[in-house]
């Protein structure tokens, strides 16, 4: 008794030593018309992220949306960050420890340590977003990012004035090839004409590679270089901004940072999802299985088309190509034009 009892308090111990408690909220908020329950819920949820927020806006999207639903819904939430990689599957067994009534992390990063963890924790509720864990008591949640590549290459195509058009992708794996192939589908759809160059950069953080892949590309003629390469995205606006080529972000609207350059970005509302995943366990709409969203839910877009802008819409864009572009949106949603996941 005393050695089992040993093993819970260590493995709470791990989560303070292996993950930055980022926040931690009990909310008595008056409930909301989106049928928030009418007193404070006595549900515990945590967000796991596979590594540090920093600079990626994918996670620190993830926590808002949390925040967002403990607010709303009276819920405790709390998120807790990953120091590395192997402090995600300790941090998981800490929340179960913890008696956490929902358990929510993010990113093929977490896919084997969930794997293990929900496995062995079979009446505890997991979810994971952006990929998939088949087990039955997991929610995957997972975005259509090809249908707003596709968007994104179909606006590239329209506005380039060289018809050379590149692309600094984070990894070549399964994932990323919704960005690539989306994108280049897109562009061929508008502009078949146009030359499509792709480079990797080989990691998620490495804003130096990336800035000098970009330089290459813009180098061998590229007038719009899109970024896909999460931090490393930062090279590549500093790349534009020296060479004066275009570009665009990843997430959120990276246009706000330099409107002069990075012109476009495609959107993904890990915030929402996030959100709609507390809201649907306190509020008993909880399923387990896989959930898609793309651009139909608006689980994903791309500035200027599918959702506004604080910036200024750029010339090199222009409103022909955004009229143009919101026509091939509504293709999509309306199932007239069909966008393969490249990853199937």
């Amino acid at each position: 008794m005393k050695k089992a009892l040993f093993s819970i308090l260590a493995v709470t111990v791990i989560l303070a030593g292996c993950g930055t408690a980022k926040t931690d909220t009990a909310s008595t908020a008056s409930p909301a018309a989106s049928g928030a329950p009418s007193a404070k819920s006595d549900k515990k949820i945590i967000l796991i992220t596979p590594e540090k927020i920093g600079l990626n806006p994918f996670f620190a999207q993830e926590d808002e949306g949390v925040k967002k639903a403990g607010k709303e819904f009276g819920v405790t939430v709390k998120t807790v960050e990953s120091t590395d990689a192997s402090a995600i599957e300790q941090n998981l067994r800490a929340a179960v420890a913890d008696n956490y009534d929902l358990i929510i992390t993010s990113s093929f990063e977490s896919e084997d340590a969930l794997k293990k963890v929900a496995a062995e924790n079979p009446k505890k509720s997991f979810a994971i977003i952006d990929t998939v864990v088949d087990l039955p008591n997991v929610r995957s949640v997972v975005f259509r990012e090809h249908e707003a590549s596709y968007l994104l290459g179909a606006a590239a195509g329209l506005a380039t004035k060289k018809n050379i058009v590149g692309m600094v992708a984070a990894v070549d794996i399964p994932l990323i090839k919704k960005y690539t192939v989306g994108f280049q589908e897109g562009l061929k759809s508008t502009n078949p004409n146009a030359k499509f160059i792709v480079n990797y950069v080989g990691s998620f953080t490495d804003p130096a590679k990336a800035k000098e892949l970009a330089l290459t590309q813009f180098a061998q003629g590229a007038d719009f270089i899109a970024g896909a390469s999460a931090v490393g995205d930062l090279g590549v606006f500093e790349a534009a901004k020296e060479k004066g080529f275009f570009t665009s972000g990843q997430d959120i609207d990276r246009t706000v940072t330099d409107p002069d350059h990075i012109v476009l970005s495609q959107l993904k509302g890990t915030d929402a999802v996030a959100y709609q995943t507390v809201k649907d366990f306190v509020t008993g709409s909880f399923k387990f299985g896989s959930v898609d969203y793309g651009l139909k839910e608006d689980g994903v877009g791309l500035t200027f088309v599918t959702k506004d802008s604080t910036s200024k819409l750029s010339s090199f864009i222009g409103p022909d190509v955004v009229t143009k572009v919101k026509a091939i949106r509504d293709d999509i949603v309306s199932g007239k034009v069909k966008v393969e996941n490249p990853v199937k």
